[in-house]
């Protein structure tokens, strides 16, 4: 079951039904993004009291971006996310369990307690398993798309995301490629943190903007200020459309700064403190509970409330996973992710 977004008290001005529609859309986005900080504040300090094993990557920063990548997909399309789109999985769908399933190593998490923290997806409800090659889902996702074409489904889109890292990569290229060659339904969504790991964009890049590169592959391009919940919703909703229309493939490209290291084994000291001063290093909670309130969308006591009802579901959500069973060497089968039996029954 998904959560709902809790919504606030509106203003006493009366709104259009349109403008209202924007306004509940706006909350159900940020109730996503914060239960993706809860959630990720929740798994850094367990990460640091040594109670998971392997590396946590936080999303933070991005949750505006991402949330928007999950809104607009509907059912039969297809989603890619990658290292750091908590929101955006969760406002796809993936249950509250399923990450801290994954982290905590559980058996009944979706990758039974057999992969690594970030690798997890649901196949059959088109959520794509990551690849920690990144670059790589592109030409998954470009494959994924082509196959349902083939069997003859209509009316689907495909969207995956990437690092402006990632879109160095030799498997970007390809991909990109040929989803423009084969005009598949693809949205690719690509965050420019600044530093692909500790590499800044001078040494990534020579292009003006990643989004130059959109007319080069037959793309449409945006730009998109990745801080801006409302823009990012504006110009994912509308790329999604373009792709789902059968315009050419979509490029957004998305400008924020990482607010974390790579994981919580950096501690990103290669960013200098004047970038942390930039428009684009804003915190996009922050921002968008402050347009909340200037808005009158919820009041500052209703939004202690939700953090606090968030925290509570993070917390239930760990206990459990907490008394589940991790797997048992000579129990486990070993089966791979893409045999009938796991995917049709991830519990067997």
């Amino acid at each position: 079951m998904l959560q709902t977004a809790q919504r606030g008290k509106k203003s006493s001005k009366k709104a259009t039904p349109k403008k209202a529609a924007v306004h509940e859309r706006y909350l159900e986005a940020f109730r996503w993004m914060l239960l993706s900080r809860v959630l990720e504040d929740k798994l850094a300090a367990m990460y640091r009291a040594g109670m998971i094993v392997g590396g946590v990557y936080l999303g933070r920063g991005q949750e505006a971006v991402s949330v928007a990548c999950g809104m607009f997909l509907k059912k039969g399309d297809v989603f890619g996310p990658l290292i750091r789109d908590q929101a955006g999985r969760s406002a796809f769908g993936e249950p509250l369990l399923d990450p801290v399933r994954t982290y905590l190593g559980s058996v009944k998490g979706p990758m039974r307690g057999r992969d690594g923290n970030i690798h997890r997806g649901r196949p059959l409800e088109n959520q794509l398993a990551m690849i920690s090659h990144l670059g790589a889902m592109i030409p998954v996702m470009v494959g994924r798309l082509m196959a349902k074409r083939m069997k003859g489904e209509k009316g689907f889109v495909g969207l995956t995301t990437l690092g402006e890292g990632g879109m160095q990569t030799g498997a970007s290229h390809e991909g990109l490629n040929i989803a423009a060659v084969e005009q598949v339904p693809l949205v690719v969504v690509v965050t420019n943190n600044h530093w692909a790991y500790s590499t800044p964009n001078e040494r990534e890049f020579a292009c003006a903007n990643l989004v130059d590169r959109a007319i080069g592959y037959g793309y449409e391009g945006d730009k998109v200020d990745g801080t801006d919940l409302n823009q990012c919703l504006e110009v994912v909703e509308t790329a999604v459309k373009r792709a789902r229309a059968g315009r050419p493939p979509q490029l957004v490209v998305a400008e924020v700064l990482r607010l974390a290291g790579h994981g919580e084994h950096d501690d990103a000291s290669y960013v200098p403190q004047e970038m942390k001063g930039q428009p684009f290093a804003q915190d996009p909670i922050m921002r968008t509970e402050k347009f909340i309130l200037e808005n009158d969308l919820m009041s500052r006591d209703e939004l202690q409330q939700m953090r606090a009802d968030i925290a509570k579901e993070v917390d239930e959500a760990v206990a459990t996973a907490q008394q589940e069973d991790t797997p048992h060497p000579r129990e486990e089968d070993w089966r791979g992710l893409s045999t009938n039996a796991l995917i049709d029954n991830p519990s067997a």
